[in-house]
Order: C-alpha cells, then sequence, then structure tokens
C-alpha cells in the first residue's frame, strides 16, 4: 500500500517505478535484486484487526532471504513466538498497539535484545499509545523507561510524515539521539538521498524509505554511490 500520513482509510495500493506488482513477494523479491539486505513491514490488517498472515510472512523469508523486521501488532509472547517461527527476524512493538508497556521487558527478556525493536509511533508531536490513553505520553520520558529496559533499537515514526516527502523532525530526531543509546532508526517524510547522508552523519542507524523510493525521488544507484547501499 502507498501510505499517507497515517489516514489509513485514504490509502491506496502501491504505485512503483521499481515493479509493476502490488504483491508483497513480488515486491520484495524487486528490492532484493536491487541489493537491499533488510526489509520492514507493517502489516496493517495484523496492526488494526489483529489478524497476523504468518504465511505471508514465512513466503517473504523464504524466497527472498530477506531479514524482515516486522510490526504485526504483536501483542502478547505467544504471538512473538510465532512471528519468529515465521522466520521473522526482528519483532517490532510499537506504542500504537501497545497495551502495557511490561510487555516491552517480557519480550526482551524471552528473545533479547537483538531481536526485538520499539517504533516511537507519533502523529506529528503526539506520542500514540493505549497504554496511558487519558494522558499525553512525554516520547523522552518513555523512550528513557524502554531504554532502562534493555531497548536499544528504536524507531522514530512519524505518522503525519509518512508518504509527504516533507523531510523527517531533524529537531526532536537530535533530541534523542543526544539523550538516549540506542540504534534510532526513522521513518516517516524522507525526502532526497541528501537527507538520508544528514542523518547518517547525525548518527542514524537506518531509515524506512518506501514512498521516496518507489517513486522514483531516491534511486538504488543513487544509494549505492553515496555508500548506503
Amino acid at each position: 500500500m502507498h501510505a499517507v500520513r497515517g489516514r489509513r482509510n485514504e490509502y491506496k495500493p502501491l504505485n512503483s517505478v521499481l515493479c509493476e506488482s502490488t504483491y508483497p513477494v513480488e515486491v520484495a523479491e524487486a528490492l532484493k535484486a536491487l541489493e537491499f539486505s533488510e526489509l520492514y513491514v507493517a502489516d496493517l490488517d495484523a496492526i488494526t484487526r489483529g489478524c497476523p498472515n504468518f504465511s505471508l510472512y514465512k513466503k517473504l523469508t523464504d524466497k527472498t532471504g530477506f531479514k524482515l523486521m516486522l510490526d504485526a501488532g504483536v501483542a502478547s509472547i505467544e504471538a512473538a513466538k510465532k512471528l519468529f517461527d515465521s522466520g521473522v527476524a526482528k519483532v517490532i512493538i510499537g506504542t500504537e498497539t501497545l497495551l502495557s508497556t511490561s510487555f516491552v521487558a517480557n519480550a526482551i527478556e524471552s528473545f533479547g535484545s537483538e531481536k526485538i525493536m520499539v517504533s516511537l509511533d507519533l502523529m506529528g508531536d503526539r506520542v500514540l499509545n493505549k497504554f496511558e490513553p487519558d494522558t499525553l505520553v512525554n516520547p523522552m520520558v518513555l523512550l528513557r523507561k524502554f531504554q532502562e529496559m534493555g531497548v536499544f533499537q528504536i524507531i522514530m515514526l512519524d505518522l503525519e510524515k509518512v508518504g509527504s516527502g516533507e523531510g523527517v523532525n531533524k529537531l526532536f530526531l537530535k533530541e534523542i539521539i543526544r539523550k538516549i543509546e540506542a540504534r534510532i532508526y526513522v521513518g516517516g517524510g524522507v525526502q532526497n538521498i541528501k537527507e538520508l547522508l544528514e542523518m547518517k552523519n547525525l548518527g542514524v542507524s537506518g531509515a524506512l524509505v518506501a514512498t521516496a523510493l518507489h517513486s522514483g525521488l531516491i534511486s538504488p544507484e543513487e544509494m549505492k554511490q553515496a555508500g548506503l547501499l
């Protein structure tokens, strides 16, 4: 799907310069052919309706060999284990679907910090969450709490910027890098190759690039020349 600003009822099928198909496995195969090695997947059916597609995850990993980073709205240790059994390399726990912060600690204890990523799901300056529905969650306080649990892989995902090409929130990104000891990944609004290089220089470990890549604003050739692929 082509995601735009987190307005999921407006999402449309993917239209990519890299692949004519919208079938996930064929899109993944096209990306693998371009020498990408890791694939981020957000399963919206699983996130919004609790319907994970384990057989699809297995096909993705078996047919492409991708290291799959998956957000499937996981809310239990049992569900996370099924994801790993399906070939997923890293399970992403998103704050949007997280019911209790203690689950993050349990997941780290059960599977190890290398296999668990936390996605700080934002809508602008607001943290999307279900564990404190009546309060405004301070993102830095929350990130420190995750860090104390042993989390060291964090995605800063701004849904308000997804698919916009407006550029990432570098002010907040710099604050996270300054105050949190973790591998930081960024998603939402990536503009161009220049911005990717700026983030690399800031110390960002990786970026989720979808719209800019599929629209041709960023090309795999540019990424290779810049040492990003």
